[in-house]
């Protein structure tokens, strides 16, 4: 037996007690950010029952905060219990960690005014990044930078979208937009939700985008980086539309996806494929909505908003001569050759973008015509808005103009922020006894393909409920679930790329997987959690709702990045940011 002498042993003692105080325990979750002074700090523990917690100072290793841990939670979904650390009470700026003793500490996080800034900052740019048609050089993309690829001014017209004035095999130029997701196709249908999501983050927060800048070519010019940035897919939807006919065009797509390669390397022939009534409704409603707010960018962006409001209605007046016209891309593939196979966004069901289109002209343009061509208020359970749901977003732009509105909307408003405020209630209704203390994660249907966007959209829901009731109560909601998309979740990881201490590193992708660069592209929202693992890569662990999450390029049921996950990533931390001084 070896014997030790007494400082030697002492100091061996020391040493492991040190570094077991200070080890790093990845079951406590938080957001791993961190916190507005001011506002709700919660941290979760996942295991067996503890006592007490400490918050101690990153930089001195001082002890600043002592709490208790709330009695235990089981998580209905995963029958593992938790504990919930609250330290809304600590307000001093600075560097820390949570500590529980025996157990060790969390990842580090940081309690400042401003903390979410640069998490809006990166998700808006999360679009710069997905630009097509340029080149991005390093000034703005850093490490990232690329060459241009998909110049896009030599597009073919596919059989299913032929007309007289177009015929099969017409080319005509439609460049820009954003790569919609992984892959490297254009569709019309999800930058619809895509956009409204964004331009109503600038109508709700007007001033806070004055001074919100991204480090993108145009910044520094008389428009802001978020208008800046919806212009180049702005301007990309444009050239979708038949000028013939109005008719919108639903994607432009290669036949198939292409390989996992850089944008410069992706060679394969693209089409624009058939018009529809959804695709162009979702174009009316964006046209609509993009023509009000460029209004007051008249003299930088002349007759711009003419131009949107005129392909909006060319759009609606196509989709109500041509109502019966959907996307079926199985059918289309039987009737044409090219076959696509590229992601088909085929809606079922079209009367909520009926809504949408007929909500955005009405306000944009005060003709009550419109208001009354569909019952905009039909009895149908609220859904939060999808690529193929876009009611509610009617309803959100019917309440924030509302000073835009004629007598006869006027009349319905009351009605509505009702509907609105119950919607929000219901969302938080038993949440101070979850597991993870989070809107989010209340049921096992939270967990879908595109999760995390489910939870940012939950958090707009609650933001637009705030902004009726100046009720704390739904600003607190909202930023929980912010919380759950930086860590405090069941999976320990931050879902935006670039953020967090456990962050997502393989996303699927192309240009992160490809660009020979070992940390991906940043700024770019992970689907999260989805318990259905389409993709059947290996490695998952569990088929638990909310745990079923695998951070490898193959899983694009779980991790992949999409436009339309993005952007209300982009406005709930960007809203929350604007709202700080509400708490």
């Amino acid at each position: 037996m070896k014997i030790f002498t007494a400082p030697i042993l002492f100091t061996l003692l020391f040493t492991t007690f040190v570094h077991f105080a200070f080890a790093q325990n990845t079951n406590i979750r938080l957001n791993q950010v961190g916190f507005y002074p001011s506002a709700q700090k919660i941290a979760v523990w996942v295991g067996d029952k503890q006592e007490s917690f400490f918050i101690i100072s990153k930089n001195t290793k001082d002890t600043v905060f002592k709490g208790t841990l709330s009695p235990q939670r089981i998580n209905a979904i995963s029958q593992k219990t938790t504990q919930i650390a609250d330290f809304s009470a600590f307000q001093k700026l600075g560097k820390y960690v949570v500590s529980i003793p025996n157990i060790g500490n969390s990842y580090p996080f940081q309690i400042k005014p401003n903390v979410h800034r640069e998490t809006a900052i990166a998700s808006l740019k999360g679009f710069y990044y997905q630009r097509a048609s340029t080149a991005l050089p390093e000034k703005y993309a850093g490490k990232w930078h690329r060459e241009a690829g998909h110049h896009d001014d030599k597009i073919l017209i596919h059989p299913s979208a032929a007309t007289a004035q177009r015929p099969e095999g017409t080319v005509i130029s439609s460049p820009r937009g954003w790569y919609d997701a992984g892959d490297y196709n254009k569709y019309i249908v999800n930058s619809g939700i895509t956009m409204g999501t964004l331009l109503s983050l600038y109508e709700d927060h007007p001033d806070f985008f004055k001074n919100f800048e991204a480090n993108i070519p145009e910044s520094g010019n008389k428009i802001p980086d978020l208008l800046d940035e919806t212009l180049w897919n702005l301007r990309w939807m444009l050239t979708m539309q038949d000028p013939n006919d109005g008719g919108v065009y639903h994607k432009l797509t290669n036949p198939a996806f292409d390989k996992m390669v850089m944008p410069n390397q992706a060679k394969n022939p693209r089409y624009v494929i058939q018009k529809n009534v959804i695709a162009s409704l979702d174009f009316a409603a964006v046209m609509a909505q993009a023509s009000r707010i460029l209004r007051n960018h008249e003299k930088v962006l002349p007759k711009l908003a003419d131009s949107c409001l005129n392909a909006s209605v060319k759009a609606w007046n196509w989709a109500k001569q041509n109502p019966t016209i959907v996307y079926r891309q199985n059918d289309m593939n039987k009737a044409f050759d090219p076959d696509i196979t590229t992601g088909g966004y085929e809606d079922r069901n079209d009367a909520d973008e009926w809504i949408w289109a007929l909500a955005e002209l009405y306000i944009t343009t005060k003709d009550d015509s419109y208001y009354k061509a569909v019952n905009l208020y039909h009895e149908a359970t609220l859904q939060l808005p999808t690529w193929n749901q876009v009611r509610m977003l009617a309803y959100y732009s019917l309440i924030r103009n509302e000073n835009s509105l004629t007598v006869l909307g006027k009349n319905d408003l009351p009605n509505l922020r009702k509907t609105i405020i119950n919607f929000a209630d219901n969302l938080l209704l038993n949440t101070e006894n979850q597991a993870f203390n989070t809107v989010m994660g209340k049921s096992a249907k939270d967990y879908m393909w595109g999760s995390s966007s489910h939870a940012a959209n939950q958090g707009i829901a609650l933001l637009q409920a705030f902004q009726i009731s100046k009720d704390k109560k739904y600003l607190t909601g909202a930023l929980g679930n912010l919380d759950y998309l930086l860590g405090r979740n069941a999976t320990g990881y931050s879902f935006l790329t670039g953020f967090g201490s456990k962050q997502v590193m393989f996303p699927h992708h192309r240009p992160s997987e490809a660009d020979g660069i070992i940390e991906p592209v940043p700024g770019l929202l992970s689907g999260g959690p989805n318990p259905g693992q389409q993709d059947k890569c290996e490695g998952y662990t569990t088929k638990i709702a909310d745990e079923s999450f695998l951070d490898v390029t193959c899983s694009y049921s779980t991790n992949e990045i999409a436009i339309n996950w993005n952007a209300p990533m982009v406005y709930l931390a960007a809203a929350l940011e604007a709202l700080q001084g509400k708490f």
